[in-house]
């Protein structure tokens, strides 16, 4: 049996931390083995545990995720990081990009976007592990998917099959623009996922990409507590 993927979340308030603990240990393949609310406490959990995965706010009282971050660059720390923060400025992301994060993630926190992350994340160590020597195309399926973050979105909505981006396939995607041809349709991934006949994960997947290229918008509603979601319609 494969052991788990070791998490720490690092989050200065304590309910949201606990809805990352939720969320991570929903997740098959994942262990949260500590939890930080203070960048010294994360210092303390990253030396004690050496975990695979950090889930990092950016804002500490006491200084913010990005530093903690390049010190672990610096002393050449294994740990990979996703950000899990509510900054939106630009600045922040590049910043993040430049110090060698695996995901960023914007607060609040869906479970979906979340999970997607986890999942991309393992699937990386999986073909890190499986490589015996590199190719070009090997490092390309590696390093795509976070070069590619950094580029502009396509300036019309409709791309050629010959452009889509690497997971994403034109028929699946017309049977996804299909089910908002209606402007009052309002869905989530896991509706937009029966409708087509495919996983929620994969439902996701094609509705962030459509987001992307201004096709559709999406906004965060709240269910059950503690189960924020993004439900998707058509740009007006």
């Amino acid at each position: 049996m494969t052991a788990p993927i070791t998490v720490v979340i690092a989050e200065d308030d304590p309910q949201n931390a606990e809805i990352q603990r939720r969320f991570v240990e929903k997740t098959p393949g994942f262990q949260v083995v500590g939890i930080a609310h203070g960048l010294d406490e994360a210092r303390d959990l990253i030396d004690v545990f050496q975990p695979q995965l950090l889930l990092l706010d950016n804002q500490f009282p006491t200084g913010t995720g990005l530093e903690l971050l390049r010190e672990l660059r610096a002393e050449s720390c294994h740990t990979d990081v996703i950000l899990v923060t509510a900054a939106t400025e630009v600045e922040t992301l590049r910043t993040a990009m430049r110090s060698g994060i695996f995901d960023y993630i914007l607060k609040p926190v869906v479970f979906e976007r979340l999970q997607s992350a986890l999942f991309n994340f393992s699937a990386h160590l999986d073909k890190l592990s499986d490589m015996q020597s590199l190719v070009q195309s090997d490092v390309d399926g590696l390093l795509q998917p976070i070069s590619a973050a950094d580029q502009p979105a396509p300036q019309t909505p409709q791309v050629t099959a010959s452009r889509l981006p690497k997971g994403i396939d034109g028929l699946t995607l017309d049977k996804i623009r299909s089910v908002f041809t209606d402007p009052k349709v309002n869905l989530n991934a896991e509706q937009v996922g029966q409708e087509i006949g495919a996983s929620r994960t994969t439902a996701r997947r094609y509705l962030e990409y459509l987001v992307s290229t201004d096709e559709l918008s999406a906004e965060v509603s709240y269910g059950s507590v503690g189960r924020p979601e993004r439900k998707y319609r058509s740009q007006p």
